[in-house]
């Protein structure tokens, strides 16, 4: 990784610059990509960014900045940031007059005062490298400030017109994916978490992996057909839309399901019982459960201290499987009729097996 330092001055970040929504975020005469199109959006609160103008304007030094090199130079830009995003757009928008601090805009201080603003030197990194190399440094460096997510940090390695398109459809306000997906998932589209958790479920967890196979594909077709083939998936089989859908991977379970041949009725009849039952501590794993039938899914509710105590009382301390006698800390509570059954955890279902026979009659 090849990393220099220079000094560059506000005046010179800010000259040619363009902040569009849909173009991206544009300075340094045209030749700094400040926000790659359809990148990160400015999530600086006011207090944040009045605060990057308020240590400019008390001659502070700023937090060093790092842009990285680009290497496809397309467009005249040769530069794009790394780190530093969110405070270069309130330097930027300052000086171009979007916002005022205390009734004060740029353009109603004294010249001197202007002067000083324009003159003031930033901190900046150029820095030259692989995309390892750059995803490792972005990591090192992003510790204070505005935390990026995971998914932000590999945006930042990972540009270029396969990002641009994929961003279209996961990561604005109001986007495609939070239209029809809304109802199932959680999280902040400009947070990039819809993109995040599509790349996940397309690639069995390996994001990194796909970005960088598709990197400079001309469009992000297939991720967004593919997102669309689970939510129509959800969407037919499961009628009745609940709060916990919002944390089930469908993807995952897409991959796994979709080829079965599954009744919506009988899911739906299955579900309502399930989320009444008492003893299903985890709601969000009965449409797991309702696909493959592995109780882990629903976290069923264990015997209580007391419940095992009082079973455990009764038989004496005598394992009825193996009839051999133990100490209260050498046994485990089972469900004598299986919840499967339609036993129910409470005291007068539960009996106090050995370790070893409790394992026994688990593995069957």
């Amino acid at each position: 990784m090849k990393i220099e330092l220079h000094e560059i001055s506000i005046k010179e970040v800010c000259q040619g610059y363009v902040n569009n929504d849909e173009d991206g975020v544009v300075g340094f005469g045209g030749k700094l990509n400040i926000r790659p199109k359809y990148q990160r959006e400015f999530v600086y609160k006011d207090k944040q960014r009045d605060e990057v103008i308020n240590t400019i304007r008390k001659n502070f030094p700023l937090n060093v900045m790092y842009w990285v090199k680009n290497e496809n130079n397309t467009d005249g830009i040769e530069y794009e940031v790394l780190d530093g995003q969110q405070r270069t757009i309130s330097l930027c928008d300052y000086v171009a007059g979007v916002f005022s601090i205390d009734n004060m805009y740029f353009h109603n201080l004294q010249p001197s005062e202007q002067q000083q603003i324009l003159d003031y030197k930033l901190m900046i990194y150029f820095c030259e490298g692989t995309d390892k190399e750059k995803l490792d440094w972005f990591k090192i460096i992003n510790i204070a400030g505005e935390k990026l997510t995971d998914q932000e940090l590999r945006n930042a390695v990972y540009t270029g017109s396969w990002l641009s398109d994929a961003k279209r459809y996961f990561s604005k306000t109001g986007c495609p994916a939070y239209q029809i997906a809304s109802d199932y998932m959680s999280g902040s589209t400009i947070r990039q978490d819809y993109l995040e958790t599509a790349l996940s479920w397309i690639n069995n967890g390996e994001i990194e992996d796909y970005m960088s196979k598709h990197q400079h594909d001309l469009n992000a077709n297939e991720l967004w057909l593919y997102f669309k083939s689970v939510i129509d998936w959800v969407n037919v089989l499961f009628v009745k839309k609940r709060k916990e859908m919002k944390t089930v991977a469908w993807g995952e379970l897409y991959n796994k399901h979709s080829d079965k041949q599954l009744d919506a009725k009988a899911l739906e009849k299955q579900i309502a019982t399930l989320m009444a039952d008492d003893d299903v501590s985890k709601k969000s794993g009965i449409y797991a459960y309702v696909l493959d039938n592995d109780e882990r899914h629903l976290n069923i509710r264990a015997f209580t201290p007391s419940m095992k105590r009082s079973a455990y009382e009764r038989q004496q301390g005598i394992c009825p499987h193996c009839k051999q006698k133990f100490e209260f800390e050498q046994m485990e509570g089972d469900h004598i009729t299986p919840w499967h059954l339609g036993g129910k955890t409470n005291e007068q279902n539960c009996q106090m097996l050995c370790k070893d026979c409790n394992r026994r009659k688990s593995g069957k």
